[in-house]
């Protein structure tokens, strides 16, 4: 499922934040890659207004930044490893150190919930994490997201 919402491109490792406004403006601008035809400053607002409603650190040290909006003709997904963590008022008040940005057309709402769910998923996996936050590159990292 990652796998097709995933593009080599919006994967990034060895990130540090400051804050969590800083981390989402990150999976803002990675969500738009490698294109660029979505609006970074959209894309970033879409998020802010989503967490405004609760946090999407969902625990474990992962984060699921998400929403929707009339411009998207696909969903897609992004991912920062952080390394150090950054405070995301998780649910479980651990720092977050994996952020899944996923972004969708309003149009497809199902979808959207299905992407949420299948993230959700794979990154339950304890060594799939580890082996996230221990990934030198971006490929590599890439590479552990999209394997089956």
């Amino acid at each position: 499922m990652l796998a097709d919402l995933l593009h080599p491109e919006r994967v990034r490792t060895g990130l540090t934040f400051a804050n969590k406004e800083a981390a989402l403006r990150v999976i803002a601008s990675l969500l738009t890659m490698p294109e660029g035809t979505v609006n970074e400053e959209t894309v970033y607002d879409v998020l802010q207004e989503r967490e405004r409603l609760a946090s999407t650190g969902i625990g474990r040290g992962v984060a699921i930044p998400h929403g929707r909006y009339g411009e998207m003709d696909e969903l897609r997904a992004a991912v920062a490893v952080c390394p150090k963590g950054v405070d995301f008022d998780s649910v479980d008040r651990v720092p977050v150190k994996i952020l899944v940005g996923v972004l969708g057309p309003r149009s497809t709402p199902q979808k959207h919930l299905a992407a949420l769910a299948g993230v959700s998923r794979i990154l339950r996996n304890q060594d799939k994490r580890r082996r996230l936050l221990a990934a030198t590159d971006d490929a590599t990292a890439y590479r552990i997201l999209v394997e089956p």
